[in-house]
C-alpha cells in the first residue's frame, strides 16, 4: 500500500528531473573570488586553514551549476577556493564518461591551484561520478577528502520504479539505469573496499530524501564517516536538494573539510 501511494510522487519527481534544461559545465577559469571578506569567520573557528585544498563541488543529475552556487558561496565565505563541476549532458549519460570528464576538470583545477590536492563535495549522482574517478581513474592521487550528499551509493528504488511504471528501463536514461539497485555498474563500483586510502570519506544523508530510497543506501562501508542529519537534529527537515541548501548540512560539510569532530548545528540557517 505504501508503494502504491508513493508511486505518483516518485513519478512526478523523476519526470521533473528528466525535463530539466540542458547546460554546459562551467570551466575552472570562471571560479569566483576565493578570499573570504573580513569578519566572515564564525564563532566555531572553522574557517579554511591557510593553504586549504581547493574544493570542487560536483553536481548531480539535472543539476545545472547555478543550483550549487549557494553552497559554493558558503564555502568561499569560509575562505575556500571553489569550483563547480556540472556533469556533462546534465548527468543523463554514462557515469563512467562523467567521471572521465571530472578527471580532466580536476586536472585543470590543480593546475590553477599550483598542484594542490582537491576536496570533493558531491551531490547525488555526482557522488558516484566522484567515487568512480577515485577508485578507477587515478583520483586517489588527486583527492584528499570526499563528502557525499545524498548519493545513492548502493542504488535507489526510485530508479527501479521508473521501469515499474511502464517507462521501460529508466526511459532510456543511462545514468538512471546505472543507479538502479543491483545494477552491474553499482555491483562493480561497490566491489572491494568502499573507501580506499588515502582519501578521507564522509557521507551525509537525510530521512526526508525523496530520491534516495532506502535512505541508508547513501552510506558507505569500510570506515567512512556516515552522518544522518536527524540523528543529531531530529526535527530538521531536509530533502534531497535541501542537502545542498540547508544550513545544518553545511555545518557537517565544513567540519568534514577541516577533519573536525562532526557536531551538526541544528539551528544553522
Amino acid at each position: 500500500m505504501l508503494l502504491r501511494k508513493a508511486v505518483p510522487v516518485l513519478a512526478l519527481t523523476v519526470a521533473a528531473v528528466l525535463a530539466a534544461p540542458a547546460a554546459t559545465a562551467a570551466p575552472p577559469a570562471t571560479a569566483a573570488p576565493t578570499v573570504a571578506p573580513t569578519g566572515a569567520a564564525e564563532v566555531d573557528g572553522l574557517r579554511a586553514l591557510a593553504g586549504a585544498n581547493p574544493v570542487v563541488v560536483v553536481g548531480g543529475l539535472s543539476g545545472i551549476a547555478a543550483v550549487y552556487e549557494p553552497l559554493a558561496a558558503r564555502l568561499r565565505a569560509d575562505g575556500y577556493r571553489v569550483w563547480i563541476y556540472q556533469l556533462p549532458n546534465l548527468g543523463l549519460g554514462d557515469i563512467t564518461a562523467s567521471a572521465a570528464g571530472l578527471r580532466g576538470y580536476v586536472g585543470q583545477v590543480r593546475a590553477a591551484a599550483a598542484g594542490a590536492k582537491v576536496d570533493l563535495v558531491a551531490h547525488s549522482e555526482g557522488g558516484l561520478v566522484s567515487r568512480y574517478y577515485i577508485k578507477n581513474l587515478g583520483g586517489g592521487e588527486a583527492v584528499e577528502r570526499y563528502v557525499g550528499l545524498g548519493t545513492p551509493q548502493y542504488g535507489t528504488y526510485v530508479a527501479n520504479i521508473v521501469s515499474f511504471l511502464g517507462l521501460g528501463s529508466c526511459a532510456g536514461v543511462v545514468a538512471c539505469q546505472q543507479m538502479t539497485i543491483g545494477s552491474s555498474f553499482l555491483t562493480a563500483l561497490n566491489a572491494g573496499d568502499d573507501t580506499p586510502a588515502p582519501v578521507r570519506w564522509t557521507t551525509v544523508r537525510t530521512w526526508q530524501d525523496e530520491l534516495v530510497r532506502p535512505v541508508d543506501n547513501a552510506m558507505l562501508a569500510d570506515g567512512a564517516t556516515n552522518v544522518l542529519i536527524q540523528s543529531r537534529c531530529p526535527l530538521r527537515v531536509v530533502g534531497h536538494l535541501g542537502l545542498v541548501l540547508d544550513g545544518t548540512t553545511y555545518t557537517v560539510v565544513r567540519q568534514a573539510l577541516r577533519d573536525a569532530a562532526i557536531n551538526p548545528n541544528c539551528l544553522a540557517l
